[in-house]
């Protein structure tokens, strides 16, 4: 059974079983490896993307049920905002081992198109999910506020 979705702004189809991860698709069938697999059971966030524009694991998500949908991934994250942040994420010098980062910027982007102007609070809780083990939050929490006042968000 195909299941057919807008994949980074281009028609994407997976010919395949409707309950095979949307994560898996991406890296094995689609070779679009930004995405990570980290617990594979949405706790560490390493795998999000954004299906219509809002934060999703793509470890719990089965792929029939993005049919007909827009999903976008690290490597097609575009516009003022998604530049702010990996902009952000670069100076502040976000990553040490980098695996978890694709699943920051991806969080901390859907964050931004929902709260632009993020307190703590809303940081905290816009990325609580994202898991890093190098324990980078106090950097994360600076580049997303550094990416705000880039986009013209913050005041």
């Amino acid at each position: 059974m195909a299941t057919e979705f807008l994949l980074n702004g281009a028609k994407a189809t997976f010919d395949g079983d409707p309950d095979t991860p949307l994560l898996w698709v991406l890296r094995d069938h689609l070779e679009l490896t930004g995405t990570k697999y980290g617990c594979g059971i949405a706790q560490c966030g390493a795998c999000t993307v954004h299906l219509d524009g809002k934060n999703r694991r793509s470890c719990v998500t089965p792929v029939g049920t993005v049919a007909g949908r827009s999903v976008t991934t690290i490597e097609g994250v575009k516009g003022k905002t998604a530049d702010a942040v990996k902009a952000a994420w670069v100076a502040i010098d976000v990553p040490q081992c980098g695996f978890c980062q694709s699943g920051q910027v991806m969080s901390a982007i859907g964050l931004l198109s929902i709260k632009p102007n993020p307190s703590d609070e809303d940081i905290d809780h816009g990325m609580a999910g994202n898991i890093c083990r190098c324990a980078t939050y106090v950097r994360v929490r600076q580049a997303i506020k550094d990416a705000a006042r880039s986009a013209g968000a913050a005041a």
